[in-house]
């Protein structure tokens, strides 16, 4: 408990009372006395007749895991058996680690009965305590504030956002691109044998298999496929650069949700996902598996990873990287630069990494600095920042247009367009057979 507005109030007032009796004179001290053990007394007999919080039921409901991005919301219900809550009243939910310190929110309903939603940011990946709940209502007579703190036994997992994948969108997307309308397209372009079919007038002619055509008397179709059973090397670099926010969540969030989209593309599509992290050093190597199989594995070991504050080392890492590699494998890496040196080495090892893999880079674009290139200068200063804003972007442009002249696919993209894109540009690979 604590004092209210209320009680403050009237002791600041009877503080004036008692230095004006006491330096005027005008009565004698003892009435200041009497006043202040009145006001005691109040304050006791408050605390004597208003309820306690062994009188106040309190139950809270909450998801035990929520997507990072999203709002974990925990529904909060007070309910009392022997007096009236106020009309107004609140309560603030103690957070840990990330998450944040403390959550206030409002409660309303009838006086015996409120509730209220605490909704709680899930901003970074790992497992967080709620340690307990506050709640404050004022006492009978109005001089103390009741503040209960009421202990909780609540774990709040912040896992890595499939919600593409939970959806179904990754589904339709490669189910409609690989066994829809596109495959019927890419008829007698794979190079995998599908199955046989008799000719239907309108069919392509050069699909024709004359010699059991010839056999059959009937004229047959021999359907052709894009090969399966890829490698799909998922790499990640967990370095300081990618701890960076961007659209409330930091890089390598962003990335992580991205790649586990792709990989459940990847299983769909029937090929093996495997998964890289590296920051100073190489650090997590999960070999390639089928996608669909390694998918829950992939998404235990994306939320296991911790941020790193150390600068990342791309030469130890892919050069690490394509000595574990033993066959022709598509290797998406999620990546940022930030100096000219750090991407003229990025450049080298993706120059070696390429001769004998497909490389799709992915980076973010910098929606600050983007906007600060398009601002108009007022002043000096604003002009020296436009100036050096311009050639940072010139500098990224050059690294990745030199990136996209050896071969490498570039996505430089904003965080909400990067699970798509990077899935269409899966696919596209898939139906092109580059890897």
């Amino acid at each position: 408990m604590r004092p209210s507005r209320r009680l403050l109030i009237i002791s600041a007032a009877l503080l004036g009372a008692s230095a004006l009796i006491i330096t005027s004179g005008a009565a004698p001290a003892a009435l200041a006395v009497a006043l202040w053990a009145a006001l005691i007394l109040f304050m006791i007999a408050d605390l004597a007749i208003s309820p306690s919080s062994r009188s106040v039921s309190v139950e809270i409901t909450g998801p035990d895991e929520v997507f990072s991005g999203e709002d974990a919301v925990f529904l909060t219900k007070l309910t009392t058996r022997n007096f009236d809550l106020p009309p107004r009243l609140y309560a603030i939910l103690e957070l840990s680690g990330a998450l944040g310190t403390t959550l206030a929110f409002g409660l309303s309903g009838n006086p015996r009965n409120v509730s209220g939603e605490a909704r709680v940011p899930a901003r970074r990946r790992g497992v967080f305590q709620l340690p307990a709940l506050w709640l404050a209502w004022p006492s009978r007579l109005g001089l103390w504030e009741m503040t209960p703190r009421i202990a909780l036994d609540t774990v709040l997992k912040v896992i890595p956002n499939i919600r593409p994948v939970a959806s179904g969108q990754i589904d339709v997307k490669v189910q409609s691109d690989l066994y829809g309308v596109k495959e019927n397209a890419l008829v007698g372009e794979g190079s995998e044998f599908h199955q046989m079919r008799d000719f239907i007038p309108g069919m392509d002619t050069r699909g024709i298999d004359w010699k059991r055509s010839a056999r059959r008397r009937d004229l047959v179709v021999k359907e052709m496929q894009s090969e399966r059973n890829h490698q799909i090397m998922i790499a990640l670099d967990n370095g300081y650069l990618m701890r960076e926010e961007l659209a409330g969540l930091p890089k390598i969030d962003h990335a992580i949700n991205a790649a586990l989209a792709t990989a459940w593309a990847a299983g769909l599509g029937g090929d093996l996902v495997g998964l890289f992290s590296f920051d100073a050093v190489p650090r997590l190597f999960v070999p390639p598996q089928p996608g669909r199989a390694a998918f829950p594995a992939l998404r235990a070991h994306t939320a296991a990873l911790s941020y790193q504050s150390a600068s990342s080392n791309p030469t130890l890492a892919l050069a690490h990287l394509n000595g574990r590699l033993n066959r022709r494998s598509l290797i998406i890496i999620f990546s940022d630069f930030a100096d000219t040196t750090t991407a003229e080495l990025l450049v080298e090892n993706l120059t070696v990494l390429n001769r004998a893999h497909v490389i799709i880079f992915v980076t973010f674009a910098d929606p600050e600095l983007e906007k600060r290139v398009g601002q108009p200068a007022d002043s000096l200063h604003s002009m020296a920042e436009t100036v050096a804003a311009a050639e940072m972007r010139r500098e990224r442009r050059l690294v990745l247009d030199g990136l996209s002249r050896i071969g490498v696919i570039c996505l430089e993209t904003t965080p909400g367009e990067l699970t798509p894109r990077l899935v269409s540009t899966y696919l596209d690979i898939k139906a092109q057979e580059l890897i």
